[in-house]
């Protein structure tokens, strides 16, 4: 259905790298067996089309149509090799690959050693593993930016919505079981004697360091960053802003080489080192120690969340308010607590309903509110409550009910059409080359104008 109405660009394309999804991306990394197409100086990979087919295969598309799959490669290639070129875009190849190494590190934590992770995504060595995820990285940080400068513009009328609906309704997909969910979440306090615990243990680390440790050596032994520990602290190629403010003010404020006192920040608590600054970009190295409440401090703060809770259900203010004035999670308290889904709209599938909050929803109707229960968010202990905002039954997409949503699909369906009417007016200009194979593909696009040699 999405491939017949266009309303979405690319499949897969723009997926991010390390997502659930994305693995099955890197697993074949070293599998290259030929090259599939060459457009200007972009390349397409055989093992690409594969590993695009199977990504969709995983989603539950029924399309296996290794040409389409193909073009969607090469739409996209293109696009890189017109962003690289757009002056209005960023060029951030350097500072991506120094990501990659990053990213690799990040990775790497989570298994007991770099064979064992190697292995687990089917990379010979590290090297080429990092290339992989630069190559990624890269594709998708300029594929992005130029579909966003085509389509910066787009936008539809309610007519135009109310005709994409009536021409397509037939093909429309059956709404499954939705709820619209709204919460508010605290991040419990530290106590001050724990705060002062993690303080001192970073002053000791500090006056080691000036006792003849190195920062490096101190980072990996103690930091609890796992992206950045393992390159003994060091990020590289920050820009101003990147950070969260503690940080980069801490940062910005040393010289070359000197070492902050222990500052605080939303994750926990850092000591930094400014390993040099260049106009708006920096390196650092850090150690974090995290803020990890202990069990008291999560149960101090569940019995504040549960007063909140009684003080909504007995009318003396709104769950919107509350959620306002009292949630830590920046992403939701500004819009009522309301979680946002998958597309961007406030309903979510019954059955993608992460199942900590499952548990604590079952047996609930619309408008109740659970007790306290506490969550991990983003790899941080968390508190919260969660209200039914609404419960949607399975049905069939209408305008009235899904107004929202139908618009999202036509103004997808118009950038995909405006991003296809960019692609066709730069092919007479552009280096095409596709492999033999393909010879007999059925493409949408005038992409044959040349062939590698079989």
């Amino acid at each position: 259905m999405i491939n017949k109405l266009k309303i979405t660009f690319l499949l897969g394309i723009f997926m991010m790298l390390f997502s659930a999804h994305a693995n099955a991306q890197l697993k074949q990394g070293q599998l290259v067996d030929g090259i599939a197409a060459v457009i200007g100086d972009e390349i397409v990979l055989e093992s690409d089309v594969t590993e695009q087919m199977n990504y969709a295969k995983q989603q539950g598309a029924s399309n296996t149509d290794k040409c389409e799959f193909l073009e969607n490669l090469i739409n996209n290639k293109l696009l890189v090799y017109e962003a690289k070129k757009d002056t209005l875009i960023e060029n951030r190849s350097a500072a991506i690959k120094e990501q990659a190494n990053s990213k690799y590190s990040q990775l790497l934590s989570q298994f007991p050693d770099e064979k064992t992770m190697l292995a687990a995504y089917k990379f010979r060595n590290g090297y080429e593993m990092k290339n992989a995820i630069e190559k990624i990285d890269i594709d998708t940080y300029y594929g992005q930016a130029k579909y966003q400068r085509v389509t910066e513009k787009a936008d539809v009328t309610p007519n135009e919505v109310t005709d994409f609906y009536n021409l397509y309704k037939a093909q429309l997909p059956e709404i499954k079981d939705e709820v619209s969910l709204a919460q508010i979440v605290m991040y419990p306090k530290l106590t001050e004697a724990h705060k002062q615990e993690l303080i001192n243990k970073l002053k000791k680390i500090k006056a080691d360091i000036a006792g003849g440790e190195s920062f490096e050596s101190q980072a990996r032994i103690y930091s609890e960053d796992p992206g950045s520990a393992p390159n003994g602290g060091l990020m590289k190629n920050i820009y101003k802003g990147q950070m969260v403010k503690p940080f980069e003010a801490a940062a910005l404020n040393l010289q070359e080489g000197e070492i902050s006192d222990p500052i605080e920040s939303e994750f926990g608590y850092h000591i930094i080192q400014l390993v040099k600054k260049s106009g708006k970009i920096y390196d650092a190295r850090h150690i974090l120690l995290m803020a990890t409440p202990t069990d008291d401090e999560i149960k101090t703060a569940k019995k504040k969340l549960d007063s909140i809770r009684t003080l909504i259900i007995d009318g003396k203010i709104t769950f919107k308010d509350a959620s306002f004035k009292f949630s830590d999670d920046k992403r939701t308290k500004f819009n009522g607590g309301v979680i946002p889904g998958a597309d961007g709209s406030n309903k979510i599938e019954r059955e993608s309903v992460p199942g900590s909050i499952s548990y604590e929803l079952a047996g609930l109707n619309k408008n109740d509110i659970t007790t306290a229960f506490d969550d991990d968010e983003n790899k941080r202990k968390v508190v919260k409550i969660v209200k039914i905002e609404e419960v949607i039954p399975a049905h069939q997409i209408t305008l009235e009910t899904d107004y929202d949503r139908i618009k999202q699909m036509a103004l997808n369906k118009k950038k995909g059409e405006m991003v296809e009417k960019f692609v066709n007016s730069k092919l007479p200009g552009t280096f095409i080359s596709i492999d033999g194979r393909y010879d007999s593909c059925q493409f949408k696009g005038n992409w044959k104008k040349e062939s590698l040699k079989k």
